[in-house]
């Protein structure tokens, strides 16, 4: 079993910066990707970024050379970093990892933090 905890959400202007940090526990030598999820009230959850644990990443394209996903293989620790906030990032942004089990890779999600962007 792995566990997930986000941390670093919060109230921002417009403009500011966050960084998200998310912390796996539990059987955590079998993770071989992590992402983050956004989810808005009434809209779908989308992948905002995904790293595998060879450093390859993908983003969304609307925060494409705004967001950085990064990750503490050691620490088993994936962060978010947010710059240049806008409105549109209002959401929970979910972690998830995905790990190998016994017969199928898994799939894991963390409770969420709620990134809240002011006009």
């Amino acid at each position: 079993q792995v566990q997930l905890v986000e941390s670093g959400g919060g109230l921002v202007q417009t403009g500011g910066s966050l960084r998200l940090s998310c912390v796996a526990s539990g059987s955590t030598g079998s993770i071989y990707a992590f992402g983050w999820y956004r989810q808005a009230p009434r809209k779908q959850r989308d992948l905002v970024a995904e790293i595998s644990s060879g450093g390859a990443t993908n983003y969304l394209d609307s925060v494409k050379g705004r967001f950085t996903i990064s990750l503490d293989n050691e620490k088993k620790t994936v962060y978010l970093q947010m710059n240049s906030l806008k409105a549109e990032d209002t959401a929970v942004y979910l972690c998830k990892a995905e790990s190998k089990g016994w017969s199928a890779a898994q799939t894991y999600w963390g409770q969420g933090t709620q990134v809240t962007v002011s006009s």
